[in-house]
């Protein structure tokens, strides 16, 4: 995957964007961009009984306990999108190799998905997490907000934390500033303390949630390196490891898999789709699976 330099400017990122990825995409998606945001900008309709093929995220569930049957809000769509990219900004988003760490992934899919969503005259706003929320960009449509999201991405500089990251302020901030119904990216690595279920799910039922887990394949798969100091990019803890240690190799991989089975489920009990974007995978390839999947998920 193409990542951004660091003395890539707004304007060169972009104008690369706009040529090797969203040009792609309008060829194999043929600008047909309603099974990535399907479902979005919408505005409530009516009520009526679920049925077994109904998405349960559109359970009203005041109208369900008054009438002790399950309930499902209709839509009809809207002409605009609002859309929220709640990001993750913590120091782990700093993990990957010289060509590739998850930060400039981050960088690249917000600015594919601001650009597509803007030209066709939709807006875009963002929330910023380090320790704490520490930034809000107001949703706004054009070129130019296009251009102030990664401005700021790229002039944001993550601060050393004393504690594991929460993703539950960022999640709270979310339920509490966005009033109206919205399409809402969560872009993180989800590697946080436990207890944000309940927010996520909160949120994914006031709108149309969508988390996109950034990983490195170095957090899933260590390398047979030999020796070496592992340090928390958060925390600064440091770690003497053996990696020759085939035992140690292997619980790690099975921590890390364990991490994932666990997110997939709070995600999946929540109503959310994924997206799990790697350091080395393509980005448009990427979002072509991601559109597949969830065209199969509606039939």
């Amino acid at each position: 995957m193409s990542t951004a330099a660091p003395t890539s400017t707004p304007e060169r990122i972009l104008l690369r964007l706009d040529w090797q990825v969203i040009r792609r995409l309008d060829g194999l998606l043929q600008g047909d961009y309603r099974s990535l945001f399907y479902g979005y900008g919408i505005d409530f309709a009516d009520l009526r009984e679920y049925q077994p093929e109904d998405d349960i995220r559109y359970i009203d569930w005041n109208v369900t306990a008054r009438m002790d049957t399950p309930y499902v809000r209709q839509y009809v769509e809207d002409r605009e999108i609002t859309a929220w990219f709640l990001l993750d900004l913590t120091p782990s988003m700093d993990f990957g190799t010289i060509q590739n760490i998850k930060r400039a992934v981050l960088v690249d899919f917000v600015t594919t998905l601001a650009r597509l969503l803007t030209r066709h005259g939709n807006q875009v706003g963002a929330l910023f997490y380090g320790s704490q929320v520490e930034h809000t960009i107001p949703a706004r449509g054009g070129r130019t907000q296009v251009l102030r999201l990664i401005n700021d991405l790229l002039k944001h500089s993550p601060s050393r934390q004393t504690t594991f990251t929460d993703l539950t302020p960022l999640l709270l901030a979310g339920l509490h500033i966005l009033k109206k119904r919205s399409l809402v990216f969560l872009i993180s690595d989800f590697i946080s303390a436990p207890g944000w279920e309940r927010p996520l799910r909160l949120l994914s039922q006031r709108h149309e949630l969508l988390a996109v887990r950034l990983w490195d394949p170095r957090e899933v798969e260590l390398p047979d390196i030999g020796p070496v100091m592992m340090e928390d990019a958060e925390t600064g803890e440091q770690l003497y490891v053996d990696t020759h240690d085939k035992q140690f190799r292997l619980r790690f991989r099975e921590a890390a898999q364990r991490r994932e089975a666990t997110f997939n489920e709070m995600c999946r009990r929540a109503g959310v789709d994924v997206l799990s974007l790697s350091t080395e995978e393509d980005l448009v390839r990427a979002l072509v699976r991601f559109t597949t999947l969830r065209q199969q998920r509606r039939k």
